[in-house]
């Protein structure tokens, strides 16, 4: 794929960039005061340091924020031909955005006449600000929780959307894919919203042009399921190995509401994902599948939140990670269950097969429980593959390497039943086998 030089009109991530930024923008004055507010707190904010729990296994002094500009506008590489997701499906739309900038959309007629709006949600937030204002009201991700969640709110730009009304069903999936070239930024926003009974499968990936791409993204994922809704969400994190990855990922899911989250992190130098799921209406379900491959020295730090808020409420979370080379994966989990959630049952388990005698896998899984009606479980498990069975699969025939890349795609099995379209699991288990290395 060929490569063009970053525009030279850039924007910096300090006061006289953001006014530079605002006043480029054609937004409503709500928008503009939210972005303002998030820019006070980005200023006085201290940047996460070591002293933080929840940073004390990730370090990121070789940082530089000032080391990384917003182009202007969208540089002219084609991503034709890259995403591993939307390879043999069948979509009823798509997005694609490259370095921040919304290049390509997409979304069938039929899917317009029934009230979906699916797009640009720089475009969406000026046509139908009186919807978007009340989304952004609720503060679904915080836009004041750390210096990223600040940075991300605000100078957002190039995001998706996805609103469903109520009850629109739609039998195909949408997809969005956000690419980044060398030394690109992108500071995108995904908003997915589904009203009562609505019904939507959404796939959602990252790619870079190329696999030693290095560049930045710092990133939000907000999710609204409504009473009755179901979404079924695939997130793949395929960056290039230079690319320093932050994000905040949130979703509300209200009474009875279904919601399947699936995650893949492959890529990146380094990531820090806050990950969180709040069952906010009662009998609402929430299953929370993960897949992660490490090799070289990556760095991926997931910590993911099950908020039990209201009662008869069910959450599974299921991480596995495979670690090769001198790599290290961090999952910090919490379940929560407030005081008037009874009758709770959540479950959180993470699992680390290690390929490397250098990888390191650190799991940190939490309980915080203050209804006495409750279930709640958690487990870890961490350990090397077994020389048995490697054994066992070359006196039938495989070479050490076939027999390793079995023994991986057994391991990440149980999340691939999970997925229930085929496409998405054989994408990601076919990309995952490819960076099997041999053990020493």
């Amino acid at each position: 794929m060929s490569t063009i030089a970053v525009p030279a009109a850039q924007t910096s991530f300090n006061a006289d960039g953001f006014a530079a930024f605002l006043d480029s923008r054609d937004e409503p004055e709500w928008l503009r005061e939210w972005r303002e507010r998030a820019f006070k707190h980005f200023e006085n904010a201290a940047w996460p340091s070591s002293h933080d729990e929840e940073w004390m296994r990730t370090d990121i002094r070789l940082f530089k924020l000032n080391q990384f500009r917003m182009a202007e506008r969208a540089p002219q590489i084609s991503l034709e031909n890259t995403g591993l997701l939307r390879k043999s499906v069948d979509l009823a739309g798509h997005t694609v955005a490259m370095s921040g900038h919304l290049v390509e959309e997409s979304v069938d007629a039929e899917l317009q006449k029934q009230g979906v709006l699916f797009g640009s949600l720089d475009r969406f937030v000026r046509e139908r600000s009186d919807l978007l204002e009340a989304i952004f009201a609720r503060g679904i991700v915080n836009p004041t929780y750390d210096k990223f969640a600040s940075l991300n709110a605000a100078f957002w730009h190039g995001g998706t959307l996805l609103y469903v009304p109520k009850g629109v069903r739609i039998e195909r999936p949408l997809h969005s894919l956000t690419g980044l070239e060398h030394g690109g930024v992108d500071v995108g926003k995904i908003l997915v919203v589904l009203d009562q009974g609505a019904e939507a499968t959404f796939l959602s990936e990252t790619v870079s042009t190329a696999d030693d791409v290095a560049g930045l993204h710092c990133g939000s994922i907000e999710i609204l399921v409504g009473p009755g809704a179901k979404l079924r969400y695939v997130n793949l994190q395929n960056w290039g190995s230079g690319v320093w990855h932050f994000a905040h990922q949130k979703a509300l899911v209200d009474r009875e509401g279904r919601l399947q989250w699936t995650i893949g992190a492959l890529g990146s130098r380094l990531s820090k994902v806050n990950q969180h799921v709040a069952l906010v209406g009662a009998d609402a379900e929430a299953q929370v599948n993960g897949v992660m491959f490490t090799q070289g020295r990556q760095h991926l730090s997931y910590s993911t939140h099950q908020h039990h808020e209201a009662p008869y409420c069910r959450s599974d979370l299921l991480y596995k990670a495979a670690l090769q080379d001198k790599s290290r994966t961090v999952w910090r989990g919490m379940i929560k269950v407030d005081r008037d959630a009874q009758r709770t049952d959540a479950y959180q388990r993470n699992d680390n097969l290690m390929l490397s005698a250098d990888a390191r896998a650190d799991s940190i899984p939490g309980l915080e429980i203050e209804a006495d009606d409750v279930r709640c479980t958690h487990g870890s498990t961490s350990g090397r593959v077994d020389d048995g069975q490697i054994f066992y699969a070359m006196s039938r025939g495989y070479t050490r390497k076939e027999a390793v890349r079995m023994i991986v795609s057994g391991f990440f099995q149980q999340v691939f039943d999970r997925i229930t379209i085929d496409s998405v699991r054989d994408a990601l288990s076919e990309s995952i086998s490819q960076r099997v290395q041999d053990i020493a």
